[in-house]
């Protein structure tokens, strides 16, 4: 059975399969060239940034062949401490933020909560909201993982804190409408084609969640709402 992307965008996913090979070459090169003694720093920093970069590329295009398997695939939904996620999270992509010369935290909570969601596909979530932030923070600014129960306490939202142009009104309908047939373009946003945004929206839905964006006067927070665990938390 074809997944959800596949009838709207076969010559996209060939595409995030082909690249996989020649990013996964750049990350290489690069970090055994940031090794060589005779650069000097400038060059060792560059080769840093590209093979960071070359990550960042690396998840959007597993992200999207992972999308094409949703329908054929099972996902364990399991009680997950979002805490923990998003500071695995942090610790991962503070290293590019630094290259970037930008700021990337997890907003502390003094108590725990739990959530129910696949483990991958919420870390995916959270990584693809991040990785789009990082476009939309400057030096004075940090990019902020935010995690709070809604609802009465029924539903767990993390969300993403960036400080780029506010998002127009429709953008989410216009961006599930659309990208099935063709790549769109967030006019607020040049630098998102709305993909990720759509391939978050595919995870959620795989785990009965849904994302959503708040609009700020200085920026957005997209995230992601889930069902929260009836089980005691276990820290």
């Amino acid at each position: 059975m074809d997944g959800p992307l596949t009838d709207g965008l076969p010559s996209i996913i060939i595409a995030a399969n082909e690249l996989k090979s020649p990013l996964t070459l750049i990350r290489q090169l690069s970090l055994t060239l940031e090794g060589v003694d005779s650069l000097v720093d400038d060059q060792k920093r560059m080769l840093h940034q590209i093979s960071l970069t070359s990550e960042r590329a690396l998840r959007l295009a597993s992200d999207l062949t992972r999308s094409v398997r949703l329908t054929d695939a099972l996902f364990t939904l399991e009680p997950i401490n979002p805490q923990q996620l998003c500071e695995d999270i942090v610790q991962e992509l503070t290293p590019l933020f630094t290259a970037h010369g930008r700021g990337f935290r997890l907003m502390p909570r003094k108590h725990s909560l739990l959530l129910v969601a696949n483990r991958d596909l919420l870390r995916r979530i959270i990584m693809n909201f991040s990785d789009n932030a990082l476009n939309y923070v400057d030096r004075d600014t940090a990019v902020e993982i935010q995690i709070k129960a809604i609802n009465a306490g029924k539903t767990i939202r993390l969300g993403v804190r960036d400080f780029g142009p506010v998002l127009s009104c429709g953008v989410f309908e216009n961006i599930q409408n659309n990208l099935p047939k063709a790549t769109t373009t967030v006019h607020d946003r040049p630098q998102s084609s709305g993909l990720g945004i759509y391939i978050a929206s595919q995870f959620a839905d795989a785990m009965n969640g849904r994302i959503g964006v708040t609009r700020h006067r200085d920026g957005s927070t997209f995230y992601v709402d889930l069902q929260a665990s009836q089980q005691l938390t276990l820290i």
